[in-house]
């Protein structure tokens, strides 16, 4: 789930999983940070491709995994917000192999990419590997579902829980 669409209380399951553990001060400051950085959310277009195993992963209990999707729900009736949801079923998707972050703007020359790794963020801003992250983005994107329907997927996951 990216981070910016998390709930405090799934974020708070997420750090809570980290190995070593986290002193409960470290914890608190990184979940305090996480909500934080989702203010960028309505300020600029956003766009989310979630595979289905993020959606339906339990960091936590059920209760925190309603909520989680009834927020993802909530966030993709924002303007600036879309969600894209790629259902196990799909066919043509080779996977992402991980949390990808596109930051793209109107100079591409300037953009960045995020990769997610157990060590931490790898950010990316090479020309060579940008372009690599833009075509698998465009890749994934194109095998997602339309942002309604990832909407009424979304739903009905959220239901089954």
């Amino acid at each position: 789930m990216p981070g910016l669409l998390q709930t405090e209380e799934y974020a708070r399951a997420v750090f809570a999983y980290w190995r070593p553990e986290l002193p409960e001060s470290a914890l608190e400051l990184r979940v305090e940070h996480r909500m934080r950085r989702k203010g960028v959310l309505g300020t600029t277009p956003y766009l989310a491709v979630l595979h289905e195993p993020a959606l339906r992963t339990r960091v936590a209990d059920r209760r925190v995994a309603r909520a989680q999707l009834d927020a993802v729900l909530g966030l993709s009736e924002a303007p600036e917000v879309t969600v894209r949801v790629i259902p196990f079923d799909v066919d043509g998707f080779a996977g992402a192999s991980a949390e990808l972050l596109y930051a793209a703007g109107r100079v591409s020359a300037l953009d960045t990419a995020q990769r997610d790794t157990p060590q931490g963020p790898a950010f990316v801003d090479a020309p060579a590997q940008l372009l690599s992250m833009r075509t698998l983005f465009r890749k994934v994107e194109e095998v997602s579902l339309e942002p309604s329907r990832s909407r009424d997927y979304i739903h009905h996951l959220a239901k089954e829980l």
